[in-house]
C-alpha cells in the first residue's frame, strides 16, 4: 500500500470527467460546510442548551448509521449517475426549505433537527456510490490516487466552507447563507448532466437487493480482520465526537466567539487536515499504523484539553489545527486499513458497514457528551473525554490494526462445475461435498487449518459450514458448506481469492489420495 502511483498523485485530473466532478464535488461540499455552520450556530440563537446542540451532529450522522449498508447495495445495482443526481435534488430541496424558514423567521430547532436529518439521509445514500464510482472515471493504475485526491477535495472544502459560512452568515444572515449551499448544489447536477456514463452490460450473475445485502452483512460477519477495524474505529470516534459535538458551545460559551469565529475555528480544522495529508507521507516512514492511531489519539485528547482551558481567542484557531491533523491521520488510517483488507466484490458494502459504525459512534458519543455537558459543564466534559481518549489509546495498543498485505484479486483457479444438465440460477440451497483422504495422525492439524479457511467461505457465501468423518474409516473427511441458490456458487468462483487459494492449497497437501479431492454439488429437492 506505500509508494508513488505510476500515474503520478494529480494524473487522475487529466481524466477530464473525475476533474468535472472532482471541481464539482469540492463547491458541493464547500456548499454543505456553510449549510451546517449557519445550522449549528443558528440553534444556539434559538436559545437551545448543550443537549439541543448536540442533537444537530446527531440527527447529520444518524442516517448514516441506518442507510448507509443499504445505500452501498444500491450503489452496485442502480445506474449510479441517475442514483447521484436524484440525491443531489433531495439535498438542493432540504436546503430551499432552510432558506425559505429563515428568511420567513419560521426556524424552529425542530425544523432544523428535522431538515438536518433529511440531509443526513441524502449524505448516507450518497456516500458510497461516490466511492463506487472512481474505478469509472481513472484508469486501475491511478485509482489510489483518485481517491486520495477525493480526500484532499473534502478537506478543501472543510477549510474553506465553515470560514466562508461564518462570514456570509455574520454578514447577510442565515438565508444568504442557505442560498449559497443551494447554488453549490446546481453546480453538481450541472457536473452529472454532462457526465456520459456508458450503459452497463447485463450480468446474468449480476445480485439483486435482497440477496446483495445479505452476502455484504455475511462477509462483515465472518470477517475477523474487519471486526478489529471496526472495534478500533467505534471506540476513537465515541470518545472524539465530544469535540465536534460540543465545539459551538466551546466558540460561544468558552471562548466569546460570535458566528464569523465559529466559522474560523471550522475552518482551522480544514487546514489543519490539509497539512495532516502532506505530513502523513513522512510520518509513515516512522511510524506503522498503530502508532499513527495512539498520536492522533494523543492529539485529539490534546485539543479537547487545550479548549477547556479557554485560551486566548487568537490561538484557539491552532488549537483546531492541531485537531485537523489528528484527525485527517485517524480518517486516512482507520479508512485505509478497511480498504486493504476488503476484496473489490464486496468493498462498498463492507465499507458501507464501515460508515455505520463511524457514523453511529459519532452519534452516540454526540448525545453521549451533550448530556455530560449538560450535568457538568462544557469544559469538564471535554477534560473527561480526553482522558477517556488517552486510556482507550493505550490500552488499545495490545490489539493491533492488521496490515493488509494479503493478495485479495480473485483466482478464478476453482474449475467450472461438472453438470449432468443445465441448473436454474435461484434453485437452492446448495450443498457442497469436498472429501479428503488424511494420513493417520494429522487429523488435529488439518481441522484447524480448515478452521481457518471455514472464514473465507462463509466471507464468500456461505451459509454454514462444518466437517464430518466417516465412522468406518476416520481417514476419510467431508469438508461441506451450504450456499442459498446456485447463482450464488458461481459468485463464490468469482470471489475466490489469491490468498484464500494459497490456504486452499496448504489444506490440499493433507490429501494423500491418488486423485484430488473430491468435488460434489447437491440440490435441495
Amino acid at each position: 500500500m506505500s509508494g508513488e502511483p505510476k500515474g503520478g498523485s494529480f494524473a487522475p485530473l487529466l481524466q477530464p470527467t473525475f476533474a468535472l466532478l472532482w471541481f464539482a464535488t469540492v463547491i458541493g461540499n464547500i456548499g454543505s460546510f456553510m449549510r451546517d455552520v449557519a445550522s449549528a450556530w443558528l440553534v444556539t440563537d434559538l436559545g437551545a442548551g448543550p443537549a439541543a446542540v448536540s442533537l444537530i451532529q446527531a440527527a447529520g450522522t444518524l442516517p448514516v448509521f441506518l442507510l448507509a449498508i443499504p445505500a452501498g447495495v444500491l450503489a452496485d445495482i442502480l445506474d449510479r449517475r441517475r442514483f447521484l443526481l436524484a440525491v443531489q435534488v433531495l439535498l438542493a430541496l432540504v436546503s430551499l426549505s432552510l432558506m425559505a424558514l429563515a428568511e420567513t423567521g419560521a426556524m424552529s430547532v425542530a425544523a432544523l433537527v428535522g431538515l438536518t436529518f433529511l440531509g443526513g439521509i441524502g449524505a448516507a445514500l450518497m456516500a458510497p456510490t461516490w466511492q463506487a464510482i472512481v474505478p469509472e472515471l481513472v484508469p486501475p493504475r491511478d485509482i489510489r490516487s483518485a481517491v486520495a485526491l477525493n480526500s484532499l477535495g473534502i478537506n478543501i472544502a472543510r477549510a474553506i466552507g465553515p470560514a466562508a459560512g461564518g462570514l456570509l452568515l455574520a454578514a447577510f444572515g442565515a438565508t444568504i447563507t442557505y442560498g449559497a449551499d443551494v447554488a453549490s448544489y446546481v453546480v453538481v447536477i450541472g457536473a452529472l448532466l454532462l457526465w456520459r456514463r456508458p450503459p452497463g452490460e447485463d450480468d446474468p450473475l449480476s445480485e439483486r437487493f435482497a440477496g446483495a445485502f445479505r452476502a455484504g452483512l455475511r462477509y462483515a460477519r465472518s470477517s475477523r480482520e474487519l471486526h478489529v477495524v471496526l472495534a478500533r474505529a467505534a471506540l476513537f470516534f465515541v470518545l472524539g465526537s465530544a469535540i465536534w459535538a460540543l465545539l459551538p458551545l466551546v466558540a460561544r460559551q468558552v471562548l466569546g466567539g460570535d458566528a464569523g469565529y465559529y466559522g474560523l475555528l471550522l475552518g482551522a480544522v480544514g487546514a489543519g487536515a490539509i497539512l495532516g495529508a502532506f505530513l502523513l507521507p513522512m510520518a509513515r516512514r516512522h511510524l506503522d499504523i498503530d502508532g499513527l492511531l495512539l498520536g492522533a489519539s494523543l492529539l485529539t485528547a490534546l485539543a479537547m484539553v487545550l479548549l477547556a482551558l479557554a485560551p486566548p481567542r487568537m490561538l484557539a484557531p491552532l488549537v483546531l489545527v492541531l485537531l485537523g491533523i489528528a484527525w485527517i491521520t485517524a480518517l486516512t488510517g482507520l479508512n485505509g486499513t478497511a480498504q486493504s483488507i476488503l476484496p473489490n466484490w464486496v468493498r462498498g458494502r463492507a465499507l458501507a458497514v464501515y460508515l455505520t459504525v463511524f457514523n453511529g459512534a459519532v452519534t452516540v458519543g454526540s448525545l453521549l457528551w451533550g448530556a455530560v455537558a449538560e450535568g457538568i459543564g462544557v469544559p469538564a466534559a471535554l477534560w473527561v473525554a480526553a482522558a477517556a481518549l488517552t486510556a482507550k489509546a493505550l490500552l488499545l495498543r495490545r490489539f493491533p490494526l492488521p496490515r493488509g498485505e494479503a493478495d485479495l484479486s480473485p483466482s478464478r483457479h476453482w474449475p467450472e462445475p461438472l453438470l449432468a444438465a443445465p441448473i436454474e440460477h435461484d434453485r437452492g440451497p446448495v450443498t457442497i461435498l469436498i472429501e479428503y483422504r488424511l494420513a493417520p495422525g494429522t487429523a488435529a492439524e488439518f481441522r484447524a487449518l480448515a478452521h481457518r479457511l471455514s472464514a473465507a467461505r462463509r466471507r464468500d457465501g456461505a451459509y454454514s459450514w462444518g466437517l464430518a468423518e466417516d465412522a468406518a474409516d476416520p481417514t476419510r473427511v467431508i469438508e461441506w458448506f451450504m450456499v442459498e441458490s446456485w447463482a450464488e456458487h458461481l459468485r463464490q468462483h468469482r470471489r475466490v481469492s489469491h490468498a484464500d487459494a494459497d490456504l486452499q492449497g496448504e489444506l490440499r497437501r493433507f490429501h494423500i489420495g491418488q486423485t484430488p479431492p473430491e468435488v460434489r454439488h447437491f440440490l435441495a429437492l
